[in-house]
């Protein structure tokens, strides 16, 4: 049992040591909506872009809310993500994770049309909603979006929607791109998030296979403009998650919209990444 309880201890120690505030400039804070009818995979999607992995179980997402930080040539970086529910349980909800959003993918599985049906309502949507915000903020801004056809690793049998048709559907935007990947066999998955960011004129080191993952045992450092670690070749591009994010509650969401609207200030006042 003394045994047990020293290595509890230094399980608490080792976690405590890599507390640390990242100030991330609200410039370089932004949010990412993953946004498609049910069982499609938009959380594997999410899965292989945090961790690499993917999960063989189905588990219906109400709404999963991620955060990942970035250390890039010396300047922070901070990218939410909200997988949403494909069942848009509360229509309210979803408005409001259209109108918080900076980036977007939408995903359909190439074996289900109605999920495609789904996808070109959902793309509707946001143009319209983010179009209002437009009217209202003044802003200039694009509207960075992939559209997401999953599940490629099927056969052509099952096949129920073309690449021809999705493709018309973003021809006219060059905001918009479509990519069929499969998030099983991890194809094509890599290139769709370097072509987002690339789109939202973010850095394309925050794409999976561009930068090099940081355990938070590191997070001490990690908002040094520079670091090394032991048997880590120092790198340019760092990225971690923070396993302790929570998403900002609606009331901060609601303010964030209100402040943009009545331009109550020139930058962002979204929560900022606290690993504890």
């Amino acid at each position: 049992m003394k045994c047990v309880g020293l290595l509890v201890k230094a399980m608490m120690k080792t976690m405590s040591s890599g507390n640390c505030t990242l100030d991330v400039p609200a410039k370089n804070s932004y949010r990412m909506v993953v946004l498609g009818a049910s069982k499609v995979g938009k959380s594997s999607i999410v899965s292989r872009f945090l961790n690499g992995r993917f999960e063989d179980q189905y588990t219906p997402t109400i709404e999963d809310f991620h955060r990942k930080v970035y250390n890039i040539r010396g300047d922070m970086y901070q990218l939410d993500i909200l997988d949403t529910s494909g069942n848009h349980p509360f229509p309210a909800m979803r408005r409001l994770s259209i109108l918080t959003g900076d980036v977007f993918i939408l995903v359909f599985s190439l074996d289900n049309r109605e999920s495609f049906d789904e996808v070109k309502r959902l793309r509707k949507q946001i143009l319209e909603v983010k179009s209002c915000l437009k009217n209202k903020t003044k802003e200039t801004a694009d509207l960075p979006m992939v559209i997401c056809g999953n599940k490629n690793d099927h056969s052509e049998l099952y096949r129920q929607v073309h690449s021809d048709e999705a493709e018309k559907l973003v021809s006219s935007d060059e905001n918009c791109a479509y990519f069929e990947v499969s998030a099983k066999k991890n194809t094509n998955v890599n290139e769709m998030f370097y072509v987002l960011f690339s789109m939202a004129k973010l850095p394309h080191e925050m794409s999976p296979a561009l930068h090099r993952k940081i355990s938070v045992q590191y997070s001490d450092a990690f908002h040094q403009k520079s670091f090394k670690m032991n048997r880590v070749k120092e790198t340019d591009a760092y990225g971690m998650i923070s396993p302790f994010a929570r998403r900002p509650s609606v009331n901060s969401d609601l303010k964030y919209i209100k402040s943009k609207v009545l331009r109550e200030g020139q930058t962002r006042e979204r929560e900022k990444c606290t690993i504890q």
